[in-house]
């Protein structure tokens, strides 16, 4: 599937959810999908910066295709990094820098997410798209 195909899906999933309180327990149970990171991974050097709560990130390349394992300590957070990883990984580096994000303003996520959540959003997204130019640099 392509980004925008994935990013589709995810509007209309969210869609289906008649108030935010089931959009977060949608949310919480993405997380507990997530493809975990291994242990050895969690290190300071894959945490993003700029998260309230712990979030660590890895990547890897596969046939010139970017793949994301994360966690997270928190659980909302965790399936915030759930929806990105889906969207992001599995796509060509080059793919993944082209993308827009507007698909998080469609399900309204932005604005309701608290403050330092949404910076951590931005935080998160500008990691896996620094991730995305090292590969596209590792293929030129």
């Amino acid at each position: 599937m392509t980004i925008e195909e994935v990013q589709n899906e995810i509007i209309d999933e969210f869609s289906m959810f008649e108030d935010w309180e089931e959009r977060y327990q949608y949310m919480i149970d993405l997380g507990k999908d997530l493809p975990l990171i291994e242990e050895k991974y969690k290190t300071e050097d894959n945490i993003i910066k700029g998260c309230q709560s712990k979030v660590w990130v890895h990547a890897n390349m596969d046939e010139e295709k970017v793949n994301f394992t994360a966690d997270s300590d928190a659980i909302i957070t965790k399936g915030i990094i759930a929806i990105l990883i889906r969207v992001f990984s599995n796509q060509h580096p080059k793919d993944i820098l082209e993308a827009n994000t507007d698909f998080i303003d469609q399900i309204g996520l932005k604005e309701h997410l608290s403050p330092t959540r949404a910076n951590g959003l931005v935080s998160m997204i500008k990691q896996l798209k620094m991730y995305a130019i090292a590969y596209q640099t590792q293929l030129n």
